[in-house]
């Protein structure tokens, strides 16, 4: 990560000094405090403290927790911190965003599937691994005699191909994907009998992590594997299958790996693709600084990444400078104190220095936005970018001497991470004098704004008796013009009145003459509406009548068609009765035909012999058939 620095091109010399003069500007500013624009200035860097993590899940055997940080530019991330006791188990989900992860503490297992296919690796304390959106995965902690919680820190973020923001949040629960379908649906995708379908949809809800099952009867985690093979097809395994040997993946872990860089102040790594595979493809990528009592990992800016960090032992100061163009009264600088458990992010181009207490160490691993060789570029020290630089030019830059400018850049002999004895104390005394100052200005902001209420509590007190004088005499003025405004109404109302008097007989006069006018109209009109009705009466009278002889020549047809039809059925009912009759005649007739051929073939019986009967009888049968 940090070997050696990256190598500065001639033609960046002018750039790399007006930025130099730019973080200049912004050091000598970043104490000034704006009394009246104290709420447009926005801060570089971010720090999320331990205790502002929002809880999303918390059960006997385990936690996640989450934060959301700006790096106080552009970006924001979204982080969780999964927590699971020994022998508990993250329940299957299925992601929806790149999943970069480093284990804390403990050691478990993670099972996923990915392409079809069903993977699993180990996890211990160290790991760094990276899932990509759309695998569904579960994680199991191990029952270590120590009886260590396996924590581990994800950072969730779009893949390079898919730089849309997921709408339905970094991943969903398997199970509530497969239980939102229907039991028809569900038996029918599957191939499983109802009863297994209904004990799986009746069954309570399960949270999100639970103790981990033994293996002995039909559980939940046997129908997870036919929802999962159901899902996957024949290639499809159990994610609690942990006797499957399916294809193994080792992770990298970053607390035994080689150091990018390592002296007696602490050591640092970078973890990108070329360490990590299965980064490829993600725009994440990894690191660890480890800086001991007293050290300090020296001013530096990152030309390719953001960095959003977490810490993750001890404790120390980071200060944070502001690169931009703007003025210092809209861009501060800013220095906080970082704890175990915090969170902080720094932009891109931004330079910053993190610093150990005297009293202890400093540990933080972060998250980079690139996995691309990212070459931070250190102010100070054997690597610095400013040895690179012509010291005359430099010399200009400063406006100082060629003498100041080789003792500032030939007096520290170690690079990257530094000894800085006290340098975390007096950047948090410098950070309390800040707030200090900062309540000290509230206060006297406080008390000019009293005193400003005050004074226009006087001034509105003198201000109201001087309304009440001007008032008072404009009630005065206001009654004397009311009077004379009273007699001139009075006057114009008495000539009204008489106006009005005199319009309104000449109003009766041509009211009378209208209403004479209009009872006339009326007159006539009742006279045209009465013919009107007359004629109206002898229409319908006509009408009527027409309609009656309408009626009695329908009523003589359909009583002529009434009689045709009793005439008819009449003489249907006879025939049918004559045919009745000789339908009768003919088998009475045919009754007696049959008699009388049983009584002739009982003669004939009596004077033939038994043999000859039967045979006579026998074909007179056949001859009546």
């Amino acid at each position: 990560m940090w070997k050696k620095a990256e190598q500065f091109p001639f033609p960046c010399l002018i750039i790399f000094f007006v930025f130099l003069q730019i973080i200049s500007v912004g050091v000598i500013g970043s104490t000034d405090l704006s009394d009246h624009r104290e709420e447009e200035i926005w801060r570089v860097g971010s720090v999320v403290r331990r205790d502002e993590r929002r809880s999303l899940v918390s059960t006997e055997y385990g936690e996640i927790s989450a934060v959301e940080i700006s790096d106080g530019a552009i970006g924001r991330y979204h982080l969780q911190f999964i927590t699971l006791e020994p022998n508990a188990l993250l329940l299957p989900v299925l992601l929806h965003a790149d999943m970069v992860f480093y284990v804390k503490t403990g050691s478990g297992r993670l099972i996923w599937v990915d392409e079809d296919e069903k993977r699993t690796v180990n996890l211990r304390q160290g790991d760094v691994y990276r899932l990509q959106p759309g695998t569904a995965f579960s994680v199991q902690s191990n029952l270590e005699a120590e009886r260590q919680k396996l924590r581990i820190y994800a950072l969730f973020t779009n893949s390079i191909e898919d730089l849309q923001e997921p709408s339905m949040g970094r991943y969903s629960s398997i199970r509530d994907l497969i239980l939102g379908f229907d039991k028809k649906v569900l038996q029918a995708a599957f191939n499983v009998p109802e009863e297994v379908i209904e004990e799986i949809t009746s069954g309570p809800t399960m949270p999100a992590i639970v103790h981990a099952e033994p293996k002995k009867g039909r559980t939940f985690w046997e129908f997870e594997t036919q929802f999962m093979k159901g899902l996957l097809g024949s290639k499809g395994y159990s994610m609690f299958d942990l006797e499957n040997k399916k294809r193994k993946i080792k992770t990298f872990n970053i607390l035994k790996a080689d150091k990018d860089f390592e002296n007696c102040n602490g050591w640092s790594l970078m973890v990108t693709k070329k360490n990590l595979p299965a980064l490829r493809g993600s725009n994440i990528g990894l690191l660890m600084v480890n800086l001991t009592k007293g050290s300090m990992m020296g001013p530096h800016w990152n030309p390719m990444a953001t960095e959003i960090s977490i810490v993750i032992e001890g404790g120390g100061m980071v200060h944070v400078v502001c690169s931009s163009t703007m003025d210092e009264s809209e861009c501060k600088n800013m220095r906080f104190r970082v704890e175990e458990g915090d969170v902080f992010a720094v932009p891109r181009f931004h330079p910053m220095a993190q610093m150990a207490f005297n009293n202890g160490s400093l540990v933080f691993m972060g998250f980079s936005t690139s996995t691309k060789k990212n070459h931070p570029q250190f102010l100070a020290g054997k690597a610095s970018v400013l040895q690179t630089l012509d010291r005359q030019v430099m010399a200009v830059s400063f406006n100082v001497t060629n003498t100041t400018i080789s003792q500032l850049m030939d007096s520290q002999r170690e690079s990257i991470i530094l000894d800085c004895t006290s340098c975390a104390e007096e950047e948090e005394r410098m950070m309390l004098e800040e707030i200090e100052k900062k309540k000290e200005e509230a206060r006297k902001r406080e008390e000019e704004e009293t005193r400003k209420r005050e004074e226009e509590k006087r001034r509105e007190a003198e201000e109201a008796r001087k309304r009440e004088e001007e008032e008072a005499r404009r009630k005065e003025e206001e009654k004397r013009r009311r009077e004379e405004e009273e007699e001139a109404r009075e006057r114009e109302e008495e000539a009204r009145r008489e106006e009005e008097k005199r319009r309104r007989e000449e109003e009766e006069a041509r009211k009378r003459e209208e209403e004479e006018e209009a009872r006339r109209e009326e007159e006539e009109e009742e006279a045209r509406r009465e013919e009107r009705e007359r004629e109206k009466e002898e229409e319908e009278t006509r009408r009527q009548e027409a309609a009656k002889r309408e009626e009695e020549e329908a009523r003589k047809e359909e009583e002529a068609r009434r009689q045709e039809q009793e005439r008819e059925e009449m003489e249907k009912q006879q025939e049918d009765e004559r045919r009745e009759r000789e339908k009768q005649q003919q088998e009475e007739a045919k009754r007696q035909e049959e008699e009388e051929e049983e009584q002739q073939e009982e003669k004939e019986r009596s004077t033939e012999g038994e043999g000859e009967g039967e045979q006579i009888r026998f074909l007179k049968k056949i001859w009546k058939v």
